[in-house]
C-alpha cells in the first residue's frame, strides 16, 4: 500500500555552487569564459605586472620627499650615494617649490587672491549644478553661464580693459548680425514675429553694451596682462572657455547643417568642412600671427583671446558633426509629431528633438571635451604657458636640475590631466545610466 508524504517545513537554502557566485564566479564569467579571454586576462596581468610595480616604485617606495635644490633627488638617498646621471625616485620637492608657478604661471603674487576667488566662485557653483537632485538649476545655469564669465574676466584682468578699444565695437556688430540672421530663419518659419525680433535685437545690443561699460570701468585693482598669465589657469580658461562656447555654436551648425534653406546650410557646410580639414596648430598660428593682418585698423585682439577665439571655432566644427548625428538618430515621427502638436521649429528643437539627439550622443560629447582640454597644451606654440609649457619650462632651472625633475614634471602634468578627463569620462557614464529611458537597468 502507497503512503504519501506531507512537506510540513520548508527545507533550507542550499548555497550556490562555487562556481557561479563569489569572487571564482564572477572570474569564470568575466575573465576566463572562453579560452581567447583566458589568454587575455593572463597577457593583461602580465601587462599590469610589467607597469605598476615600477611605477609605484618611482612615484612612492623610491621618491624623494624633502630637499633644498636638486642635489636631493641626484646624489644622496637613504644613506648612500648615487652616482651622477643614475635615476632615482620622483624628486616631489621640485613640485613643491614650482607647484606656484604650475598654478598661477608668472601671475603676480600679490594679486593671486583673484585666481583663488576665481576657482573657489567656480567650483561652489558647478557643483550643485552637476547634482540633479538639487534645485534651482535654472538660476545657477544663469549665474554660471551669464554672469560668471564676466566676473572671471573683470577679477583676472583688473577690468578697465574696454576703453579704446574697437573689439568690442566689432563684437557687438556680430552679434547683432547674428541675431538678425536668427530672427530672419525664424520668421520664415513662423515661429516669432517682427516686433519680438527688434526685441531680441535690442536685447543683446544692451546686453553687449553693459559689458562693455563693466568691462571698461576702474574696478581698483591692477591690471595683470594675459602674457603673465601661466600654467593651470592658462589650461582651464582655454578649455572651459572652448567647451562652454563650442557647444552652442555647435548644436546651432547641426541645425543650420540639416536646415531647408540654402543660405544657412551652405554657410554650415563651408564652416564645419573647413574647419574640420585644418589641424589645429595651423588655427592657432592663424589666430595669433595672420589673423590681426585682416583687422581694420585700430582693433587690436589679445593673444589669449585670439586663440580663444581660434579654439571654439575648431571645437565647434567637431562638435556639430557629433550632434548632427544625434539628429539624425531621431525618427521621422518624433518631427511628425511635434508639427501634429503645432509647435514651431524651435520649440520642436528645444522641446523634442534637441533632449533625445544630444542623450544619445553624450559619450561622443565628452570624448569632444576631453579631446579638447588635452589639446590645450598646443598652445605653448604661440607663445602661451599652459601646464605643460610651465612644467617644460621649469626644467631649464639649475637649481633643480637632476636625472629625475623632467620625468617628474611630466608624471606631475599627467597626473592633473587625467584627474579632470576621468572626471568628465565618468560623470558623462553617470549622466547616461541617469537619462537612461530603456529596459536596460
Amino acid at each position: 500500500m502507497a503512503q504519501g508524504y506531507v512537506r510540513k517545513e520548508m527545507s533550507p537554502d542550499m548555497a550556490p555552487p562555487v562556481t557561479e557566485s563569489g569572487v571564482i564566479g564572477w572570474a569564470l564569467k568575466n575573465l576566463f569564459s572562453s579560452w581567447l579571454n583566458g589568454v587575455l586576462t593572463f597577457f593583461g596581468v602580465y601587462i599590469i605586472y610589467l607597469t605598476v610595480p615600477p611605477f609605484f616604485e618611482f612615484t612612492i617606495f623610491d621618491a624623494i620627499w624633502t630637499g633644498e635644490n636638486g642635489k636631493a633627488c641626484r646624489n644622496i638617498t637613504d644613506g648612500g650615494i648615487v652616482p651622477d646621471g643614475q635615476a632615482i625616485g620622483a624628486c616631489w620637492p621640485y613640485v613643491k617649490a614650482y607647484f606656484s608657478q604650475f598654478i598661477y604661471g608668472r601671475y603676480p603674487l600679490e594679486e593671486r587672491w583673484r585666481v583663488d576667488i576665481a576657482m573657489f566662485v567656480g567650483v561652489i557653483s558647478l557643483i550643485p549644478l552637476l547634482m540633479p537632485t538639487l534645485p534651482y538649476k535654472r538660476e545657477n545655469a544663469i549665474f554660471l553661464l551669464g554672469i560668471y564669465p564676466f566676473l572671471v574676466t573683470i577679477l583676472l584682468t583688473g577690468g578697465n580693459i574696454g576703453v579704446g578699444s574697437g573689439a568690442w565695437g566689432l563684437l557687438l556688430i556680430l552679434m547683432v548680425l547674428g541675431a538678425g540672421l536668427v530672427i530672419f530663419q525664424a520668421k520664415t518659419t513662423q515661429s516669432i514675429q517682427i516686433g519680438s525680433g527688434l526685441k531680441v535685437v535690442a536685447a543683446i545690443g544692451a546686453v553687449v553694451a553693459l559689458v562693455y561699460l563693466a568691462l571698461s570701468f576702474d574696478w581698483g585693482m591692477s591690471q595683470v596682462e594675459t602674457p603673465l598669465w601661466g600654467g593651470l589657469l592658462v589650461t582651464l580658461v582655454v578649455a572651459i572657455t572652448g567647451i562652454v562656447a563650442s557647444f552652442p555654436i555647435g548644436i546651432v551648425l547641426a541645425l543650420g547643417r540639416r536646415s531647408e534653406m540654402p543660405v544657412a546650410r551652405l554657410f554650415s557646410v563651408i564652416f564645419i568642412e573647413f574647419w574640420r580639414g585644418v589641424p589645429l596648430i595651423t588655427v592657432l598660428f592663424m589666430s595669433s600671427v595672420m589673423l590681426p593682418l585682416f583687422l581694420p585698423e585700430g582693433v587690436q585682439f589679445d593673444k589669449l583671446l585670439r586663440v580663444l577665439i581660434g579654439v571654439t571655432l575648431f571645437s565647434a566644427a567637431y562638435m556639430a558633426e557629433t550632434v548632427r548625428g544625434g539628429l539624425q538618430a531621431i525618427s521621422r515621427g518624433q518631427y511628425e509629431g511635434a508639427m501634429a502638436l503645432g509647435l514651431s521649429f524651435w520649440q520642436m528643437m528645444g522641446l523634442i528633438v534637441l533632449p533625445q539627439a544630444l542623450k544619445l550622443v553624450i559619450p561622443g560629447i565628452v570624448n569632444a571635451f576631453i579631446g579638447l582640454f588635452k589639446d590645450t597644451t598646443l598652445v605653448l606654440i604661440v607663445g602661451l604657458f599652459d601646464l605643460l609649457g610651465q612644467v617644460q619650462a621649469s626644467f631649464t632651472d639649475p637649481v633643480w636640475s637632476s636625472p629625475v625633475t623632467s620625468h617628474t614634471g611630466y608624471l606631475f602634468a599627467g597626473l592633473v590631466f587625467w584627474v579632470f578627463c576621468f572626471g568628465m569620462s565618468r560623470y558623462s557614464i553617470f549622466m547616461e545610466n541617469l537619462l537612461h529611458r530603456g529596459h536596460k537597468r
